[in-house]
């Protein structure tokens, strides 16, 4: 089950000027709307070959998060302030909120927070290794302080330029998470009434 799920937001040119951690959540908080496309590669200790998952997911500020996997099978989740989501082609939705499984959706909006680059929610969580590499290049490592990520994961590292444009999570098991951004979009600013009828309640 993928619980990945708010992301990443756009990065307006640095030029020569170096990239600070205050700069980059200030310029993933101006884009409203986000969309991209995402490969996800998990390599899971004991199996020979790595699993490969492909799709879109929308990031809109308001709302919350989409992700919709299309290969090797199809799921959407979505994850905004109080729910997350998920539904698999002839299954029934299940739906987590924040009273029916706490630590869960702790958890998950935690990684909401993440991948909006929310400085205050990252210091409380993580001690930060921010890097910035030159070119608008940068990178951020996170190591867990305390339970349950310090049980889950050894670190999270984020890289990125003028989009961020990856997400590596190494966890406790020997597995390892990549996930790759691309075609990253900012226009249209505003949700579609298609993309908005993505984050309706189910009738």
């Amino acid at each position: 089950m993928i619980r990945i799920f708010c992301l990443l937001l756009t990065l307006v040119a640095a030029g020569a000027h170096a990239v600070t951690l205050d700069q980059l959540q200030q310029r993933f908080a101006s884009q409203p709307v986000i969309r991209a496309n995402f490969e996800q590669v998990r390599t899971i200790s004991g199996m020979s070959q790595p699993l490969v998952s492909r799709g879109q997911l929308l990031i809109a500020q308001q709302q919350g998060l989409w992700w919709h996997q299309v290969t090797p099978f199809v799921m959407t989740l979505i994850l905004d302030d109080k729910r997350m989501v998920q539904s698999m082609s002839g299954q029934p939705s299940q739906v987590i909120t924040a009273d029916s499984n706490p630590q869960m959706f702790q958890f998950n909006h935690l990684l909401r927070a993440l991948f909006q680059a929310d400085e205050k929610v990252l210091r409380e969580n993580f001690d930060l290794d921010f890097q910035d590499r030159g070119n608008d290049s940068w990178q951020l490592s996170l190591i867990p302080k305390a339970a349950p990520l310090n049980k889950i994961f050894n670190r999270i590292d984020l890289q990125g330029a003028a989009f961020l444009n990856g997400i590596t999570l190494d966890d406790k098991q020997g597995d390892k998470t990549v996930i790759t951004l691309s075609d990253t979009r900012t226009e249209p600013k505003q949700l579609t009434d298609e993309e908005r009828a993505r984050f309706a309640p189910a009738q």
